[in-house]
């Protein structure tokens, strides 16, 4: 099927859902992340949720980057809250700061899974650069319009990968 690089291997309602500690046992050591409606809503600072998820992270000794296409004053910010090396104007889908992330991790694709909120930019380059993609519903709604008319486009790839997910 066409739409195949686009697809996740998974779809989740939250990044709050996914259960870590089940991926660190697998032999996963590294995490990177889109930031705006993948953890907390478009431009906004990390809150508890977010700030105590990077801390369990840190106890559990698994790695994170964040990977965001913003500038760099919103990437720095929030990577500050969370404790956490960024890239900022990142340039998704382009699988270049995909594999720098992992490096700054020193994590290998094997070791790593990548969460974000669009497929066209998060998960298609994540599929591009061979790491685990996991895709999960936006936090917010309100979205910068190019967001927006993306999320059309998303929702028919989304349709046949549903249609996929239940033969």
């Amino acid at each position: 099927m066409i739409f195949q690089s686009f697809y996740p291997k998974e779809w989740l309602d939250s990044t709050y859902q996914i259960p870590w500690e089940d991926w660190y046992r697998k032999g996963i050591r590294g995490a990177v992340f889109d930031i705006d409606n993948t953890l907390v809503p478009h431009d906004a600072p990390a809150d508890e949720r977010a700030m105590a998820l990077f801390r369990k992270f840190h106890e559990m000794g698994m790695k994170t980057c964040l990977l965001s296409n913003n500038k760099e004053p919103r990437v720095a910010a929030f990577a500050a809250q969370v404790d956490s090396p960024y890239i900022y104007k990142a340039g998704k889908p382009s699988v270049k700061n995909y594999y720098r992330a992992m490096e700054i991790m020193g994590t290998t694709k094997e070791e790593t899974i990548f969460v974000g909120d669009q497929l066209f930019t998060d998960v298609y380059g994540a599929n591009r650069a061979g790491i685990y993609a996991i895709l999960v519903k936006p936090i917010h709604p309100k979205e910068e319009i190019q967001i927006v008319l993306k999320r059309y486009l998303e929702a028919v790839v989304l349709y046949f990968y549903k249609r996929q997910k239940n033969r």
